[in-house]
């Protein structure tokens, strides 16, 4: 028998399916479902971020979804702690852990241990906050891709906190992301992963996107959008930074038509898978499934338990 505890993590890009997957191991056996979708936090964005619906969530316990307000911001090292947290909860109540998601960064601070970065000054903090207010995200990420390309190629240009992160770090500590994230005392989380990945090519799951994306419009997005921005419209809070959220207030702020609007998040949306499909292909210990193979990922899950506790 092994001595860590097991967690079962459900990966790949967005539109795959992970959420079904788990919860066909759920119907076999108690588990909980735990978010490490970093957009999927904000409980203003249920829709727009493709949060499990009322069906699912019933199916099983989930945890990690929709509890953050728009003007706060979530970290890896902020997630690493919640979710060891919920992971012992889940543990007690004798439930498998599963995490489904697919913020691969938030993953692997878990799993590995976070970056030891060092405390930013309020004072390097305050000039990058106000230079991304001048001169945009976009620009931050321009350089970023100058001091640090493999993590320009993980982010978006449109994302504010992390482009702004980045550059705070490099300014404050002389190093870039990468740096950190491959050097100092790594403290990874005490228990043994099973990785389980929903694979696809990008041209198969490129329709099944724009198709999502007008399920997520008739459903109420535009609706969901206008009601977060009643309560905070300032494009440069976090929860605004997600895909989707970040297009519909452009067009409620009057800033392009509604058919831009969704043309950018359909753009955008593919960028993100592209993204995390090369982030999780570079894993060499992911067991790939297609999407719907559901059965037989539940079937993996029985027999790695099964040599797990031999």
């Amino acid at each position: 028998m092994k001595s860590a505890p097991p967690i079962v993590c459900m990966l790949g890009p967005t539109g795959t399916g992970k959420t079904a997957a788990a919860i066909a191991v759920s119907e076999r056996r108690p588990v909980s479902v735990i978010n490490f979708d970093s957009r999927q936090v904000y409980k203003d964005f249920p829709i727009i971020t493709a949060q499990p619906d009322a069906e699912e969530q019933s199916a099983c316990p989930h945890l990690l979804y929709g509890f953050l307000p728009t003007e706060e911001k979530m970290t890896a090292a902020r997630f690493v702690e919640l979710a060891i947290e919920k992971i012992e909860e889940v543990r007690a109540e004798g439930r498998l852990p599963i995490l489904v998601g697919g913020t691969g960064m938030y993953l692997k601070s878990l799993l590995t241990g976070i970056a030891p970065i060092p405390d930013i000054p309020e004072a390097v903090r305050t000039e990058v906050l106000d230079r991304v207010r001048k001169v945009g995200p976009q620009k931050l990420h321009a350089e970023l891709t100058e001091t640090d390309p493999d993590y320009a190629a993980k982010i978006h240009p449109n994302d504010t906190q992390r482009n702004a992160r980045a550059a705070e770090v490099f300014i404050a500590t002389g190093k870039n992301m990468t740096w950190w994230h491959t050097h100092g005392d790594h403290k990874p989380a005490p228990y043994a992963a099973l990785k389980v990945g929903m694979q696809i090519e990008l041209n198969e799951l490129e329709p099944h996107l724009a198709k999502r994306i007008g399920v997520m419009l008739e459903l109420g997005a535009l609706d969901e959008a206008k009601a977060a921005m009643n309560k905070n419209a300032d494009p440069e809070a976090p929860g605004w930074s997600g895909i989707g959220c970040a297009e519909l207030l452009a067009y409620l702020q009057d800033e392009v038509s509604l058919d831009e609007a969704r043309a950018r998040w359909v753009k955008n949306t593919r960028a993100y898978a592209k993204r995390q499909i090369t982030w999780f292909k570079k894993e060499t210990d992911i067991h790939w499934f297609k999407p719907g193979d559901n059965e037989a990922v539940a079937n993996l899950v029985d027999e790695w338990l099964k040599e797990y506790v031999a």
